[in-house]
């Protein structure tokens, strides 16, 4: 599994021309589900991403959690994190999972994530879908499970 956490004041998701999810302080998160990921990895994931300290304390330090300044995930999956790009010009994503098995793995992320007391807002599973955002930092962190776990 692998998550692009970007530290953003604010970030949307617009499909067919209306908004699907919007927050403010907090992360947009690209999520991608690889054939070779567990449902155990979400747990883990998910711990991981909501007490990641990258929020800055009043000393202008990264010492704060997502947890500890309440902030927002704009949850959007991505199977394109699983672009393997070694052969020729055209990208290969045969290590990013079928939707029938990455769909309830995204699904199940989100629940761990506000089942931690994180407000979640989505994307459209498998739409095409614009992305706004303003990165804060600018902070982006890639968190790759088989580097992690």
């Amino acid at each position: 599994m692998k998550v692009i956490l970007q530290r953003v004041t604010h970030a949307s998701c617009v499909v067919d021309e209306q908004v699907t999810g919007e927050i403010k302080d907090g992360y947009m998160a690209l999520v991608g589900i690889s054939t070779e990921d567990q449902e155990d990895v979400l747990e883990k994931m998910a711990d991981k991403v909501v007490n990641l300290r990258v929020f800055s304390d009043e000393e202008g330090k990264m010492n704060r959690s997502l947890l500890d300044v309440k902030g927002e995930i704009l949850s959007i999956s991505q199977f394109t994190l699983y672009a393997d790009a070694k052969k020729g010009r055209r990208p290969s994503f045969t290590h990013a999972a079928k939707p029938d098995v990455s769909l309830p793995m995204y699904n199940q992320f989100n629940e761990l994530l506000k089942a931690k007391g994180v407000h979640v807002e989505t994307g459209i599973f498998g739409a095409d879908m614009k992305i706004s955002l303003l990165n804060d930092g600018p902070v982006t962190i890639i968190l790759d499970s088989d580097q992690l776990f």
